[in-house]
């Protein structure tokens, strides 16, 4: 009788030693569960917040842009007309052929300057992007800047595209506007290539110059054009790859899912 109690006793340990290890792995099990749930809750509430800090730097600097728009429009636009009015009223009132030549010459400047201030405050605003498409956009951009630089602009589009997004419309403008730029001053380029193609999927907006490069390591840290670049690029969910090797160019391709 002893020794069966002793068996007895001996299987109920065993039974509830394998039950204490079965919760042990079930409680650790469920901890590592809920830990994964709370991490990924956490990366979750960090990218909306990354996001709603993103989307209110974009409305920032759009508000701003606005606002210098309607400035060259209603003030120095204003204040341009009003000296090319008295400049036309100089050339009417003067009888000496050399000065007038001189006073039109001057004439001619301010309505060029005035042409390309109406043209600039019409892409710093909303409706611009608003009410054109993007391949009328980044064409007229090229246009636009091949007519104040040396070097050569193309644009490329392969397909029509069609895009109902303001926000996708602005980041691919605003895009392009920040590599023309950079490229013009930094790159010392004699050719910049606009691309725009798509995929059932995906838009793909490939720009390039055959300038002289940069260390893209070192841009990442202190460049601030690269810096918004990426940053519009996440707002839309953009995958962005750039590419750059010295004295043959830089290639940046923008991807973004439909």
């Amino acid at each position: 009788m002893g020794k069966t109690s002793f068996i007895i006793l001996l299987i109920l340990f065993n039974v509830i030693f394998v039950a204490f290890l079965a919760a042990i792995i079930i409680f650790i099990r469920e901890y590592r569960i809920k830990k994964k749930r709370h991490l990924a809750q956490i990366h979750t509430i960090d990218q909306t917040h990354k996001k709603e800090l993103l989307e209110t730097q974009i409305e920032i600097q759009t508000a701003t842009m606005k606002h210098i728009g309607r400035e060259i429009h209603d003030n120095v636009g204003q204040k341009l007309t009003l000296a090319s009015l008295y400049i036309q009223q100089l050339i009417f009132e003067n009888k000496t052929p050399q000065i007038n030549t001189t006073i039109d010459g001057i004439n001619n400047i301010i309505n060029e300057s005035l042409q390309e201030l109406r043209q600039l405050s019409k892409s710093l605003t909303d409706d611009y992007i608003a009410s054109n498409d993007i391949n009328k956009l980044l064409e007229q951009e090229c246009q636009k800047t091949q007519a104040i630089t040396k070097c050569t602009i193309a644009f490329l589009n392969r397909t029509q595209i069609d895009l109902e997004s303001y926000h996708i419309k602005s980041v691919l403008y605003r895009i392009t506007q920040e590599f023309l730029q950079n490229s013009m001053k930094h790159a010392h380029c004699k050719t910049i290539r606009v691309l725009l193609d798509s995929t059932p999927h995906a838009i793909i907006l490939r720009l390039e110059d055959d300038g002289i490069g940069f260390d893209i390591d070192a841009q990442k840290s202190n460049g601030i054009g690269l810096q918004n670049i990426k940053k519009r690029a996440e707002l839309i969910g953009g995958t962005l790859t750039l590419e750059s090797i010295e004295k043959v160019g830089t290639t940046l391709i923008l991807k973004i899912p439909l």
